[in-house]
């Protein structure tokens, strides 16, 4: 299969500069967003075309990428007269790249397969900043052919892109890796309110134990603005708890303990109530400094 048309649906903060890469290639790329100025706002700035309706993006398209909030949203956009499978071509290949439930990845998968297509899990991780630099990591749950394929394409907006294993394995794998994130920024925004309370001086601080076992992408890249208190940036508070719920659900199907990661969501929730849902997720750190509004 030789990739000359690709469909982008779902211009939020990731989806737009993603589909603002792959116009910057050979291909042939139509926009859907749900919001119709979101997608004028898009042709304005990049070169492509924009759709009515999903089916229409997908019509004719050889990759379908698919970026929007969460189970309930893919649906919306995915099934019925004007979703995406309405105008899925045979043989063509739907990537989803929404952080969703492994169980919707098994779904998609199935209706896509009876549809004569194929379907690929792919969540990313590297935020906004990962999104506009084309620097994304994707992880991906499907079969190997169309994987060989899409991977072409993945490669525009991403420096890693890898097979996971089968349907609900790239849904699966993000899972791991918000649990990891959710520890690591428990521990750093421990560390670093200890280091204000004792009277240190928090860049010297960051500055020698980054050097050390202590390192990680959050302290290189989040401990500088948790120190100053600013969080109006980045992945939001709101979006992190979606991910820990997916992940926490399907801990307890499988019988899996998250006792952390239970934590951390709890915390969450106290920075939600202070009014931080929209803050980054490093401002785990405002619930330490303000133990009164948990």
């Amino acid at each position: 299969m030789t990739t000359e048309k690709v469909a982008f649906v779902g211009l939020g903060v990731m989806g737009y500069p993603m589909a603002g890469h792959l116009s910057g290639t050979s291909l042939g790329v139509t926009v859907y967003n749900r919001t119709d100025s979101r997608a004028q706002q898009w042709l304005q700035t990049f070169s492509g075309e924009k759709a009515a309706t999903p089916a229409e993006t997908a019509a004719d398209a050889d990759i379908v990428c698919l970026c929007v909030g969460n189970d309930d949203d893919v649906r919306s956009v995915v099934y019925g007269d004007t979703g995406i499978l309405a105008g899925l071509k045979k043989g063509a290949i739907l990537i989803d790249h929404t952080t969703a439930s492994p169980q919707l990845a098994k779904e998609l998968e199935l209706a896509v397969s009876e549809a004569g297509s194929e379907f690929l899990d792919a969540p990313v991780s590297g935020g906004q900043a990962g999104a506009e630099n084309g620097s994304l990591t994707i992880m991906v749950g499907g079969n190997q052919a169309p994987f060989n394929i899409a991977k072409e394409v993945m490669n525009v907006y991403a420096k890693s892109v890898q097979l996971m294993g089968p349907a609900g394995s790239g849904q699966l794998t993000k899972a791991v890796n918000q649990i990891c994130i959710a520890g690591v920024l428990q521990g750093l925004s421990e560390g670093l309110h200890f280091a204000e309370k004792v009277g240190l001086d928090i860049n010297a601080v960051v500055d020698v134990i980054s050097k050390g076992a202590a390192q990680s992408w959050q302290m290189e890249n989040r401990a500088a603005t948790m120190a100053e208190a600013e969080f109006d940036f980045g992945f939001a508070v709101d979006w992190m708890r979606k991910d820990l719920a997916i992940a926490l659900a399907t801990a307890n199907a499988a019988g899996v303990s998250l006792p952390l990661t239970a934590l951390v969501d709890q915390f969450y929730q106290d920075v939600q109530r202070q009014g931080g849902g929209r803050w980054d997720s490093s401002s785990l750190i405002q619930r330490l400094r303000s133990p009164d509004a948990r």
